[in-house]
């Protein structure tokens, strides 16, 4: 059983951006998307216009002064390695709870196929029906869309919310 970490959020969160589950080397440096070729950071410091950073701190700090939570979907599961097929016996984090504490929260972006499956099976979109929810392409490797692709969509997703 292998267990994911707990929210980069701030009070003034309006964008939380789920994944499914950490890979093994974010779990093994206990950092959201470590795996080098995962392109997570790299698209949201090109987004957010800032030079990307290797420090933690920094990355994290980008969400937070762009009003960006980030979290997984699951909360524990079994898999071997990394990829999301392998994800077995789903653990689903406390949502309920999670949008009591950040009311700031208005929309809910999926990294990808999994994370937008796992939520609609063991949380729901009627649940919390005053957010807004839309899937993105997966910044992992697996996902073989050329880069320019993903961050287009990426873009054009995250400045239309945050031009309203």
């Amino acid at each position: 059983m292998i267990t994911s970490f707990k929210p980069i959020v701030g009070n003034n969160c309006k964008i939380l951006i789920l994944g499914s589950m950490p890979s093994i080397e974010s779990l093994r440096r206990q950092e959201y998307y470590a795996f080098k070729r995962n392109q997570f950071w790299k698209i949201m410091f090109e987004l957010l216009g800032k030079s990307i950073s290797n420090s933690y701190e920094t990355k994290k700090q980008l969400l937070l002064d762009n009003n960006i939570a980030l979290w997984d979907v699951l909360k524990s599961c079994d898999r071997e390695g990394s990829l999301d097929s392998n994800i077995k016996n789903e653990v689903v984090n406390d949502f309920s709870n999670f949008f009591k504490q950040y009311p700031s929260i208005e929309y809910v972006l999926f990294n990808g196929t999994k994370a937008e499956s796992s939520f609609k099976k063991h949380v729901g979109f009627n649940t919390f029906k005053s957010l807004r929810y839309h899937r993105l392409p997966s910044t992992s490797p697996a996902n073989t869309v050329k880069y320019d692709e993903k961050f287009k969509v990426w873009q054009e997703t995250i400045n239309s919310i945050r031009s309203i």
